[in-house]
């Protein structure tokens, strides 16, 4: 049962995460002018900032329990570098989907920039989260000899 409640937590925290910037954030419009006039890269949900702005708070409590659960509970701390990468994509998602909403007059720069940077960047934290994920779930908790066990009859050590 306790490792359900690591998993849990773990859950809570990393979608907790970009939720929470989304909401707490806000929608990032031009001021001065209605949103009828602004032009978006994308069409923002017609969810009202009040609304966002409570979502957005439940949601860092919610992963704010996550994070305070797996900080006391019995998780190996190697999970730490599957589960931050993860919390860094969910903060740029969060934040990403606020940039790429955002009503300007002209272009958004903003959007372009984190379409052409950020999605190497969150695609490469995705990937060591999941190869780490994997190094850890099948070798990365051996026994007395430093975390190198045997998977599938072959010895990760040569031989």
């Amino acid at each position: 049962m306790k490792n359900r409640g690591m998993l849990t937590a773990g859950v809570a925290l990393v979608l907790g995460v970009p939720v929470a910037a989304w909401g707490l954030m806000g929608q990032q419009n031009h001021d001065g002018l209605p949103a009828s006039e602004l032009d978006y890269a994308y069409q923002p949900w017609g969810i009202g900032d009040g609304v966002a702005a409570v979502v957005g708070g439940l949601a860092l409590v919610l992963a704010g329990v996550g994070a305070a659960v797996l900080m006391r509970g019995a998780m190996d701390r190697r999970w730490w570098g599957v589960l931050g990468p993860l919390v860094v994509v969910g903060l740029m998602v969060g934040v990403g989907w606020r940039v790429l909403t955002a009503g300007v007059v002209g272009a958004n720069i903003g959007a372009g920039m984190l379409i052409i940077f950020g999605t190497p960047v969150a695609a490469g934290l995705l990937l060591w989260a999941v190869g780490r994920g994997v190094w850890l779930a099948t070798r990365g908790h051996g026994g007395g000899n430093g975390g190198a066990g045997r998977l599938g009859g072959v010895s990760p050590r040569g031989v």
